[in-house]
């Protein structure tokens, strides 16, 4: 199939420290490649792929200190996705819903995966504005808020199976913690469960400007204690000796969490996950597998030692089950030829040029 992917300009694809939704899609792009596929890639110019690379901004918009206002970047993106479209058979977007007026009324096939929180107020009406687009949820749960939204299926993340390494040793004292600090994360939630179990937690994340008062306010004053020790952000090298060599990844969320890629990344290291129940945890934490689910901090602080003794090979075994990039992509495949079976094309295309020689956007 010929397959457009169309990223967020926020981050490089995949991103060269956070970026989930980046990530996401560079690992679908990359097997869907592997699996013979032709696929483009809208991204920045920054991008790594085997894809073909349709440049929409120099470097990712995050990273650039010029950069006030994404929104410009994005609407010329989607001009090139709309000029370059006739030459795909699908266009699968991930750039939440920035892309809907443009091609609600567009012959084209389309799918938009929903990477975000769906249980915001502005949200409500919205999706049934545009009840023609089809859409992709990560997790059952992430759909609860709008249940009647069109919804083609669910698909799971999947990481790379090699993509990182197992460690069934456990070298490490400490407790992980991975992600963005924010107050839904539950940052301040790791830190007293590690102080109560009396192990060192270990803390990669990065700060949003957004949450900066956060940080400062909350979470910096809980930093000072020899037993806690903040990282900063790390890249996916980085990533395998610290997950891998924790006793345990924490995941104190509160929020409705739309999937949790982290938590299938310490599976992939065979490091057993804690983790609240918060939106999609359930759907990826087999409880007393690969991880224990609970409810509150008692029941946290309770069930810390019996997660670092969960068997790592049991838990690793649980995301080569389940969470592999391979089976995402089926799964998506699926959904394209369901889709453009569907589509009602025009009668007759103009010719256009072989997809190969795609590069940039013909000019308007």
């Amino acid at each position: 199939m010929k397959i457009a992917q169309i990223a967020p300009l926020i981050e490089s694809v995949p991103p060269r420290l956070y970026g989930g939704t980046e990530r996401v899609v560079s690992y679908l792009t990359e097997e869907l490649v592997r699996q013979g596929h032709d696929v483009t890639l809208f991204a920045s110019g920054d991008s790594k792929t085997s894809a073909r690379l349709v440049t929409c901004c120099e470097r990712a918009l995050r990273l650039d200190p010029r950069v006030r206002e994404h929104i410009p970047y994005h609407l010329a993106m989607l001009e090139k996705v709309k000029r370059l479209a006739p030459r795909f058979d699908i266009l699968h977007f991930h750039t939440d819903l920035v892309h809907f007026p443009v091609f609600s009324s567009a012959r084209q096939a389309t799918v938009t995966t929903l990477h975000g929180r769906l249980d915001l107020f502005e949200l409500q009406d919205f999706y049934r504005c545009f009840s023609n687009m089809p859409l992709v949820s990560i997790s059952d749960a992430q759909r609860t808020p709008i249940p009647d939204a069109n919804f083609v299926g669910t698909v799971l993340h999947g990481l790379p199976r090699d993509l990182l390494a197992a460690t069934y040793r456990r070298n490490g004292d400490y407790l992980a913690f991975i992600g963005r600090i924010a107050p839904e994360k539950g940052l301040d939630r790791a830190i007293e469960i590690a102080r109560q179990v009396g192990m060192p937690l270990k803390i990669a994340a990065k700060v949003d400007r957004a949450d900066e008062t956060y940080f400062r306010q909350v979470i910096a004053p809980l930093l000072c204690s020899r037993s806690v020790q903040f990282i900063g952000e790390i890249d996916e090298r980085e990533k395998v000796r610290f997950i891998g060599d924790a006793q345990a990844l924490l995941f104190p969320i509160d929020w409705p969490e739309p999937f949790g890629l982290v938590m299938i990344e310490a599976m992939a290291c065979g490091t057993p996950v804690l983790a609240f129940d918060r939106g999609s945890v359930r759907e990826v934490i087999d409880n007393g597998v690969s991880g224990f689910i609970v409810n509150s901090m008692a029941e946290a602080i309770g069930a810390i030692r019996a997660a670092t003794c969960l068997d790592r090979r049991a838990v690793r075994r649980c995301f080569e089950q389940r969470f592999t990039a391979k089976r995402m992509a089926a799964q998506y495949v699926r959904l394209y030829a369901e889709l453009t079976s569907e589509t009602i094309m025009p009668l007759k295309l103009p010719s256009q040029p072989t997809a190969h020689a795609i590069i940039e956007a013909p000019a308007p």
